[in-house]
C-alpha cells in the first residue's frame, strides 16, 4: 500500500501571521475573496488541512445537483418536442378537416355527374325500381 502524500503544514505562529497580513496584497487592501473568507470563517476549517470526513457527503449533495440539473434539462428538452408535436398535430388536424371537405364535395351527386360528363356517362332520369323475384323463378 502506498504511504499518505499530502504535507502537514504547522499553523503559523500569531507574530509571523499579523506581519504578512499587514503588508496585504500589493498595497491595494484585502480583495473580495480574503473578504469571503474572513466573513465566513473557513479558515479554522482548512487549518488541519482538507476535512475528509465530510467528502462523501460533498460528493452526495454534488451528484444530487447534477442530477437536479439534467432533469431540469430533460423536462424542459421534453416541454419543447411536446410543444413541436401539438404543433405538428394541429396542422395535420388542418390538412385533414380540409381533405375530409374536399371529399364530402367532390362525392355530391352534381359534382359526380359533371366529372363523369366528359367520359360521355350522364345521369339517369327515370328513378330506380324494384326488382321482385318469385321464389320458383331463379
Amino acid at each position: 500500500m502506498s504511504e499518505n502524500k499530502f504535507k502537514i503544514i504547522p499553523p503559523k505562529s500569531e507574530k509571523s501571521r499579523n506581519s504578512s497580513s499587514d503588508s496585504g496584497s500589493a498595497g491595494t487592501g484585502a480583495s473580495i475573496f480574503s473578504g469571503f473568507e474572513k466573513r465566513l470563517k473557513l479558515e479554522g476549517y482548512f487549518a488541519d488541512g482538507f476535512p475528509v470526513q465530510h467528502l462523501p457527503k460533498i460528493l452526495f449533495i454534488t451528484f444530487l445537483c447534477i442530477l437536479y440539473i439534467s432533469n431540469t434539462h430533460y423536462a424542459e428538452k421534453t416541454v419543447r418536442e411536446i410543444n413541436a408535436i401539438q404543433a405538428e398535430v394541429e396542422d395535420l388536424r388542418a390538412d385533414y378537416t380540409t381533405l375530409k371537405s374536399d371529399l364530402m364535395f367532390a362525392s355530391k351527386q352534381s359534382e359526380v355527374a359533371r366529372k363523369v360528363k366528359d367520359y360521355g356517362l350522364k345521369e339517369s332520369l327515370t328513378p330506380p325500381y324494384k326488382v321482385v323475384v318469385e321464389e320458383g323463378e331463379y
